[in-house]
């Protein structure tokens, strides 16, 4: 994963959004030791604006930080249900995208995970469970 030059990482989330008509699809990627291993979200495609690349997450924090610190997918098939108003600045790339039906998954390398794919609509239950399967 780390060997893939930059545009493949863009070219291949472009490739990603139009195969599934995504809105939205971004990678999150562990930042090094000295950044006290934060994630950012690098590459986007379908993003609204650039605030995305402000977005500094902690291991457990926001959706990539919690797919991260667990190793496991995360599905939120409508976020209007299925997480509270007052919990939403807890996961500020949906505040940002204005995200409404998300999925997403772990990147592993070398047992461990290295980075966070979020794939998403801007309109509720866009994602089901059997298309976010399909998608992983």
């Amino acid at each position: 994963m780390k060997n893939q030059p930059n545009y493949q990482y863009q070219a291949e989330i472009e490739k990603l959004r139009d195969r599934f008509q995504f809105d939205f699809v971004s990678l999150a990627l562990v930042q090094p030791a000295e950044d006290r291993f934060v994630l950012t979200w690098q590459y986007a495609s379908g993003n609204m604006n650039d605030r995305y690349k402000r977005i500094v997450l902690h291991s457990g924090k926001g959706i990539a930080g919690i797919v991260f610190k667990t190793g496991k997918p995360m599905l939120i098939q409508n976020v209007n249900t299925d997480i509270e108003s007052r919990d939403l600045f807890n996961y500020p790339i949906i505040v940002a995208e204005q995200l409404k039906s998300l999925g997403a998954i772990p990147l592993w390398e070398a047992a461990r995970v290295q980075g966070v794919l979020l794939v998403g609509y801007r309109a509720e239950n866009r994602l089901t469970q059997a298309a976010f399967d399909q998608f992983q």
